[in-house]
């Protein structure tokens, strides 16, 4: 998918990889090395989190949501503000080998 070296430290990454078949926008988002990856939705009302592709609006530390402000935790995708408080977002299994993020 990508080198972990491509997603900043406390920051997002998009990147398109195939998911039953059919090509998914995913989003890693990385604390340290510590790497997770999720759907590029949110769980609020299922669009988009970039405010542009690949474009991530961040606050606090917190990724935001470009449509309706649901604020995120960086990793571990939790809501902790916003219209979908309490939920989370979709995650996707992934693998951090040597320096390259890969699906599980």
């Amino acid at each position: 998918m990508c080198a972990l070296a491509d997603i900043p430290d406390g920051g997002a990454h998009e990147v398109v990889a195939t998911i039953d078949g059919a090509p998914e926008s995913l989003l890693l988002l990385r604390r340290g090395a510590l790497v997770r990856a999720y759907f590029n939705v949110c769980p609020h009302a299922g669009r988009r989190l970039d405010w542009a592709p690949g474009r991530f609006l961040f606050e606090q530390g917190h990724l935001v949501c470009a449509a309706h402000g649901a604020s995120f935790s960086v990793p571990d995708g939790d809501c902790v503000a916003g219209p979908c408080r309490g939920q989370r977002l979709s995650e996707v299994s992934i693998e951090v080998h040597d320096a390259d993020v890969v699906l599980a």
